[in-house]
């Protein structure tokens, strides 16, 4: 299927023609009604709002706002001219977003308590109207509509309620119609509303069972109560009606009961909230929106706590009348509530490295929600131990309700025993874990092909603690997040992708750690677009379009259009088992290793749109088919991970036009000289695709150039890049590039060349050796470029510096063939040529010892890091002599130069930079020329 060309316009500056209704941010598919936080995380410097709401017990963080109203108030009003008839469309316009941030849609009901509250509303909507009022052109319109709602329904704001729910209702399916989707601040709003009216509920229910057990002395607290006037008859308040003596014998277990019921109700829509903020927490680790803020939440708690206390000890003074059948199952069922909100309000706040490795420190804490207002006063501290689980003790812990105990840890953990505190300025009881270290881990069993990288086990916290008021003894136990334990940084990236699938595909109250093998590639693409943003902290997001490249990439399918993907369902071993065709890696080591590049070298470049990334090679070619000379553009490689390439159009020698692919430039390459700057180097580059200048494009990344002398008097220099076609077919004379007249120095050297092959030393060594057998076949790739793909170039103020060429840097280097010829050109060649030095890659395991075994499941040091370290064999040889080897007598070896410069066009041509022929990876000259054998940032570890 081929995508329409101007799909992928993005260099002219523009946002590119993708997505469709239902995405979210920067192309993602938004979450459908009810389901969790899928929002990706802001990057630090563009912050989102998040606004706090009101609730009935205290203010409460919600997310980046985004009401209904703003919605609605852009669609067309003839949408909506069916639902104000009841209620003018002006007055809806001035409450804006106040009108759904009411309980509307919770006041189901007649009784005094839904009356009482809608007769709230309904003054506080006149008070918010003749206030907007006071600052509108209109007043007097206002006014008038303002007392006509007033006097329609004073006298029944049930009624009132009964209009605003339907016109809330009309907006929902519209907005419904056209996005699929409401606002997420919208739903969590909604929730909110409604454990705070249950909450109201709850506490009405309380004072009447108070007032019928007090009987007719009770009447005047509930009359408070209430705005509009009212009066007390049976424990329930009616309008306009006179007190009546009440029954207690006979209404106050009813009552009781139906209070308990509400006090279940209140605690699951707790425990729910605290199930998604666990569930939120888990996306996290994926790169969605998270409010970490637990305050609200033990807000909440305590609120609750807090009324389960006054109904308990309006139960217990009713004993009597609940007999003694009633009471102890009452009472059980106020135990399950309290025990139920205690185990659950013991939460990790911060939760330990999901990915972690053995003997690396690392930092959790946990946190007591009801600590402060339960946890009673102690001469020791309570301590919190933390313990290794596997994820079969993790299931059996869970099937026991967290009632039992661990009985071994499978892990020994230093330093994991923490007291847990209280803090009477912030109102937390926390246990902070700041210096733990897992020292060894003990592998269980595997399941088929599970490697050690797809065994996931926890942390479990644990401790006992006394509760007030009746000194009662609880255990409390939680479980981390799924943790994957490695023990080499080899086994990083193939840990990440379980952690990512477990984070992004686990349900909610799941028992440990099951989780799906087969999801919907929609679902997929939600979260490589998530973990994409977050990594990369920008906020353009994946396109559509690139959605249908990595379907194509990860099915091995390029036949089926971007609908046919959207029904299909991808698997563990497809993301993370299978090689894909004709490769050495896995989908999500290629994937991570595009984001390691794109996050170290690419941001800017990707935020400003200037990288389509992801796209076929074959694709690039029918797009710039069409295109004149100079057009090109940028995608990730597609054979080599962590590579980014230029595509662009040449003339070929027959007049036609080729695509031609440059080698891919690792993040090694692009720290030694930066994108922008190397696409100006390239004077055959002229207009990112479709047709920007590349200036225009790329000028704002550009890097200055220094020019002139030092403040230490040293003369400047500049890295320049070419490659062959380049060299070939036209001088240099690329936009920042030097001058042509007069023409700079360019030292071309093999003693300048780091990594030097075999075959880069055939033209040499020709002469006098024949091919060595162990010598490896040039490999093609396909990429035009060469060794000397990078050259120093020395400010043309120089030229005066060098009266004559050294002969030592003569391009025209030969050996005389009257010296002996080596028949082992590893050990028998008495000239200073080491080629196995220059060797990388597969030839590397020529070296003695042959290549390294990929470290196993042990205790294994890590790697020191890299460091470019002149070598001292510099200070005294050149760089293709051992450093063993002494210089001959300068006057010697100057006229032994000397004397086969003379001969050399006799005997083979100059030397020439050869072409690169290397096979995957394919190395690059460092900055100077220095240093050793080029650390491959291809090769990523844990790959072949």
């Amino acid at each position: 299927m081929r995508l329409p060309a101007r799909l992928f316009a993005f260099g002219d500056g523009k946002p590119a023609l993708g997505g469709r209704a239902g995405r979210g941010p920067g192309g993602a598919l938004a979450p459908r009604l009810g389901s969790e936080l899928l929002v990706p995380r802001a990057p630090p410097q563009d912050p989102a709002s998040a606004p706090a709401g009101s609730e009935g017990t205290g203010s409460e963080v919600t997310v980046p706002k985004m009401s209904l109203w703003s919605i609605i108030s852009h669609m067309p009003p003839e949408e909506f001219s069916g639902l104000f008839t009841e209620f003018p469309r002006s007055l809806r316009c001035l409450l804006a977003d106040w009108l759904e941030n009411q309980p509307w849609e919770f006041i189901n009901g007649s009784d005094a308590f839904c009356t009482n509250v809608a007769g709230g509303i309904l003054s506080a909507m006149l008070e918010k109207l003749r206030s907007a009022a006071s600052s509108n052109e209109q007043q007097c319109q206002i006014l008038q509509q303002v007392s006509s709602i007033e006097s329609t329904y004073r006298r029944d704001p049930l009624r009132l309620v009964a209009v605003l729910k339907a016109i809330l209702e009309g907006e929902k399916a519209a907005v419904l119609k056209r996005d699929r989707h409401l606002p997420l601040s919208f739903h969590r709003r909604q929730e909110e509303l409604k454990f705070s009216l249950g909450l109201q509920r709850l506490q009405h229910r309380v004072r009447e069972i108070q007032a019928l057990r007090d009987g007719p002395t009770a009447s005047p607290q509930l009359k408070t109560e209430a705005k509009p006037p009212e009066s007390v008859s049976g424990g329930l308040v009616h309008r306009g009606e006179s007190q009546q003596p009440c029954l207690p014998g006979k209404e106050l277990p009813a009552l009781i009961l139906e209070a308990v019921k509400e006090l279940e109700v209140a605690k699951q829509q707790v425990l729910k909230r605290i199930q998604i903020w666990k569930r939120q927490q888990q996306l996290a680790g994926n790169g969605a929106l998270f409010e970490e803020n637990l305050a609200p939440l033990q807000k909440r708690c305590e609120s609750l706590v807090e009324v389960y206390f006054q109904l308990h000890q309006q139960v217990m003074a009713a004993s009597t009348e609940l007999g003694a059948e009633l009471l102890p199952r009452l009472l059980e069922r106020f135990n399950e509530v309290l025990s139920s909100l205690v185990k659950s309000s013991f939460l990790v706040e911060k939760q330990p490295p999901q990915v972690l490795k053995t003997q690396t420190k690392f930092q959790a804490s946990v946190r007591f929600l009801l600590g402060p207002q339960l946890l009673k006063a102690s001469a020791k501290p309570y301590m919190v131990r933390a313990d290794m689980v596997t994820e079969k003790q993790a299931r059996e812990l869970a099937l026991s309700a967290y009632n039992n105990t661990l009985s071994e840890s499978t892990g020994e953990i230093m330093h994991n025993v923490v007291a847990l505190e209280t803090n009477p300025t912030s109102g937390t009881c926390c246990a902070n874990f700041k210096n733990v270290l897992l020292k060894k881990i003990k592998r269980c069993e595997r399941k088929g092909s599970e490697s050690v990288t797809e065994e996931k086990c926890a942390v479990l916290f644990s401790t006992s603690v006394a509760l007030t008021p009746s000194n009662l003894s609880v255990h409390l136990q939680v479980l981390s997040l799924p943790i994957v334990v490695i023990v080499h940084g080899n086994q990083d990236n193939n840990a990440k992708a379980t952690v990512l699938w477990d984070n992004a595909f686990s349900e909610i109250d799941r028992v440990p750690f099951v989780v799906a093998e087969r999801v919907p590639w929609e679902k997929m693409c939600d979260t490589l677009n998530l973990k994409f943003m977050a990594e990369v902290q920008t906020t353009k997001g994946l396109l559509k379009e690139h959605y249908f490249f990595l379907a194509q990439k990860i099915f091995n399918d390029h036949s089926a259009s971007l609908e046919d993907f959207q029904s299909r369902s991808v698997s563990w071993a497809q993301f993370n088992k299978e090689i894909l065709p004709g490769r050495g890696f896995t989908f999500w080591q290629w994937f991570d290793g595009v984001l390691d590049l794109t996050k170290r070298c690419l941001k800017s470049y990707w935020s400003d749109r200037l990288i389509i990334g992801f796209i076929s090679k074959q694709y690039v070619c029918k797009l710039l088919s069409t295109e004149p000379d100079g057009t090109f553009l940028l995608r990730f490689s597609d054979s080599e991970i962590g590579g980014v390439t230029i595509a662009h159009v040449i003339r070929g020698k027959d007049g036609s036009s080729q695509v031609e692919n440059i080698q891919p430039f690792s993040a090694k390459d692009l720290s030694i000289r930066s994108l922008g700057d190397r696409i100006r180097d390239l004077g055959q580059l002229r207009n990112l695709y479709p047709n920007t200048p590349k200036d225009q494009a790329f000028g704002s990344h550009y890097n200055k150039e220094q020019t002139g002398k030092d403040g230490r008097g040293y003369v400047s220099t500049a890295i320049k890049m070419t490659v062959e076609s380049e060299r070939d077919q036209q001088p240099q004379s690329a936009v920042g590039g030097p001058r042509e007249t007069p023409q700079a120095q360019m030292f071309s050297l093999p003693m300048l060349q780091p990594e030097l092959h075999p075959e880069s030393l055939q033209s040499v060594l020709s002469p006098i050796c024949p091919p060595a057998p162990f010598c490896p076949q040039p490999i093609p790739t396909g990429y035009p470029a060469g060794e000397s793909n990078i050259n120093m170039m020395v400010s043309d103020n120089l030229q005066s510096s060098f009266p004559s060429t050294s002969p030592m840097l003569s391009p025209s280097l030969v050996m005389d063939p009257a010296l002996p010829r080596c028949q082992d050109l590893a050990f028998g060649n008495p000239l200073p040529f080491m080629p196995n030095q220059y060797m990388t890659g597969e030839a590397s395991q020529l070296l003695p010892g042959g290549p390294s075994p990929e470290p196993q499941d042990e205790e294994m040091p890590e790697l020191a890091p890299f460091t470019q370290m002149v070598d001292p064999s510099l200070q005294s040889s050149p760089r293709w002599m051992p450093p063993s080897m002494d210089l001959p007598p300068g006057s010697d070896f100057d006229q032994f130069l000397q004397d086969v410069s003379l001969e050399g066009p006799a005997l083979c041509p100059p030397f020439t930079p050869p072409l690169q022929r290397s096979g995957y990876p394919s190395p690059n000259a460092s900055c100077w020329g220095l240093g050793e054998s080029r650390w491959d940032d291809s090769v990523r570890p844990g790959h072949a």
